[in-house]
């Protein structure tokens, strides 16, 4: 049950400002409550307590992330194509900030690794992170996106155009090909994800 040491007023703010709607408290001692998926904030005089199945759903809002992260991606496909599911974690210096997974129906291997290096994107700028090193095992998505190797998909040319716009919204940003052992948490992510389809 993460407690962040913050103004309620200014977290009420960014709760509200990302669509979140916010309650009045349900005893004297607490300010407000929100809820979001599957997590609720309760905001007392000089904390916001975070309690649920996932508190990462409310914490990405609330906590003053901006610094560096590193970010791992993982796409996988049972089939190539054939059912594909996503897999990212983010990372701090105070340990795992958030991760996630999902299926994202029937395609490629290539463009499952893709949709997970946007969807990680994605979330570490939502977490406000003003630098990024991006690590992932797919070597053609790392090299595609640096600009070493071209591609003939349009549907992947898409995808690489979107993950460098993304890219370009952080003030500095690296992105690395790791081997699997290093991308484990991701790939593990992924896998199980694909399971449940």
């Amino acid at each position: 049950m993460p407690t962040i040491d913050c103004d309620p007023d200014t977290a009420r703010r960014r709760l509200e400002e990302a669509g979140v709607a916010v309650e009045a408290g349900n005893t004297d001692h607490e300010r407000w409550r929100a809820e979001r998926g599957d997590a609720v904030a309760v905001a007392y005089d000089d904390s916001v307590v975070v309690q649920g199945a996932k508190p990462t759903d409310l914490t990405a809002l609330l906590a003053d992330s901006s610094g560096r992260a590193h970010v791992y991606f993982d796409g996988a496909s049972r089939g190539n194509p054939g059912p594909a599911a996503v897999g990212w974690v983010i990372v701090s210096g105070d340990g795992i900030v958030d991760e996630g997974s999902g299926a994202i129906g029937e395609t490629t291997n290539n463009r499952a690794e893709y949709e997970a290096l946007v969807r990680a994107l994605e979330v570490a700028r939502d977490h406000g992170f003003d630098e990024v090193d991006v690590r992932g095992d797919s070597e053609l998505i790392v090299k595609q996106v640096r600009g070493e190797w071209d591609t003939n998909d349009p549907g992947l040319r898409e995808r690489r155009v979107r993950a460098r716009e993304l890219l370009d919204t952080f003030d500095r940003w690296s992105l690395e090909h790791v081997p699997r052992e290093i991308n484990d948490r991701a790939d593990g992510l992924a896998n199980e994800a694909l399971d449940d389809v």
